[in-house]
């Protein structure tokens, strides 16, 4: 397991310090939370526009339990791991932390699980009316995720895993809100 974490720490370094002060304002933008509500207005017309008010309506309960899981998940995970974040080790010094605020705890990142949650459960929906939806959506979420360690708030593998369980999580959710398509809309 040291090892694991060893190599984890030399990845982050490596990937971390790929960055450049040309690029950290897109980084930093890409990060955070509001940077993406240009997009979402549009995901939310492309919903209203193929499924109808009342589809799109249960579609964002769904997107909200959807946040809600992987949000929670990763809470529990940084709870019970207690793996500090990048920014607060000594070997921060050989890289760089572009934001104000650290944080605790960062087994798993929560924005990796959130952005891919969303980009699968989303593209699997919109894929059938927009042929580059899906990938679009899931490149959005890898930038999302890279922009973790870009701005040093998270290992590769806290990036990994908040990844893997948003694809299980937006897997899931797709699955459970088809079957309420169908059974509630006929869609």
């Amino acid at each position: 397991m040291e090892e694991l974490l060893q190599l984890d720490q030399e990845v982050f370094l490596y990937l971390n310090n790929l960055g450049t002060q040309t690029w950290d304002w897109f980084w930093v933008f890409i990060t955070h939370k509001f940077a993406a509500i240009p997009m979402y207005a549009l995901l939310l017309y492309l919903l209203y526009k193929n499924l109808g008010v009342k589809p799109t309506l249960v579609t964002l309960v769904f997107i909200a339990g959807l946040i809600t899981c992987t949000d929670q998940l990763a809470n529990v995970f940084k709870d019970y791991f207690e793996r500090p974040r990048p920014c607060k080790e000594d070997f921060m010094a050989q890289g760089r932390f572009l934001m104000d605020y650290c944080g605790k705890y960062g087994y798993f990142s929560a924005h990796a699980a959130s952005s891919t949650a969303l980009a699968i459960f989303l593209g699997s929906i919109l894929k059938k009316y927009y042929r580059y939806a899906f990938i679009g959506l899931l490149t959005w979420a890898m930038f999302v995720s890279y922009s973790r360690i870009y701005v040093g708030k998270h290992y590769p593998g806290d990036v990994l895993t908040g990844i893997f369980f948003g694809v299980l999580i937006g897997w899931l959710f797709y699955k459970l809100h088809t079957w309420a398509m169908h059974k509630y809309f006929n869609v």
